[in-house]
């Protein structure tokens, strides 16, 4: 028989147990937890009217809110402003920099990129790092530039993605969806006469392709503008032999303009 002892002693270890967070007892009997659940997949539910205590989440489109949060902006400021506070896409939580947009908002050409690299996200603007050097240097060669206060000569640049993925990686295709309804309301409000879709990410939001050795130096159609997709320059620091290719399109880029 056990003492009155050893039964006070096992009620104050069982206090214990229950402060540290014990909160079920082992059975005498070995309960299958597959079982349990199997039977709880396919118990019958209850049809009848939900109680008014019970609480429904509705579940959110982040596509649907970027929509939404796109057309309240009427302006670049405005639009700036919606999505630096879009709160969905969780690239922004580990991105140091909101990257927006470069240049002149009045340019004739609008370059469209594809996400931030870490220069981007640490100077908050798209395309300084050394791509960004060479994509200076390429539309120089032309007589265009960020800095041109005139919109003949301006470039206006900004990307798909305004913030930077971890490891430079590529964006994935959810992130790209929820932030295109913001690149399309960014080129409604710039206006531009021309777009230039720089890299297959851009392409792929923009035209839903891939492929930019087959796409660049044809001619587009983007938001009802013309549209040329050309290789990154980051792609032509890997691989210079195609600058060529590069100065074709840029060359089909200036007549274009002149028209």
């Amino acid at each position: 028989m056990e003492s009155e002892l050893d039964y006070h002693t096992a009620l104050a270890w069982l206090d214990w147990q229950v402060e540290l967070g014990a909160d079920e007892a082992i059975s005498e009997a070995p309960v299958n937890r597959f079982e349990a659940v199997q039977e709880a997949m396919t118990a019958p539910v209850a049809t009848g009217p939900v109680a008014p205590a019970a609480v429904q989440v509705a579940e959110v489109d982040p596509v649907v809110e970027a929509r939404k949060a796109a057309a309240r902006a009427g302006s670049l400021d405005e639009l700036a402003a919606e999505m630096e506070g879009f709160a969905h896409c969780e690239l922004r939580q580990g991105a140091r920099s909101f990257v927006f947009a470069d240049g002149n908002p009045a340019a004739r050409v609008m370059i469209v990129g594809e996400a931030p690299g870490r220069d981007e996200d640490v100077q908050g603007k798209p395309f300084v790092g050394r791509a960004g050097q060479l994509l200076d240097r390429m539309f120089e060669a032309i007589g265009m530039g960020r800095l041109a206060p005139d919109a003949e000569q301006a470039i206006y640049i900004t990307n798909i993605l305004p913030w930077r993925p971890p490891q430079n990686r590529d964006p994935h295709p959810v992130e790209m969806a929820m932030m295109l309804p913001f690149v399309q309301r960014h080129i409604e409000l710039a206006a531009p006469d021309i777009v230039v879709m720089m890299g297959n990410i851009s392409c792929q939001g923009l035209l839903g392709q891939r492929g930019i050795t087959r796409l660049r130096g044809t001619w587009q159609e983007v938001m009802g503008r013309p549209a040329l997709p050309m290789f990154h320059p980051a792609f032509l620091l890997r691989q210079p032999v195609r600058k060529r290719e590069a100065w074709a399109d840029l060359l089909a880029l200036k007549a274009r303009l002149r028209g």
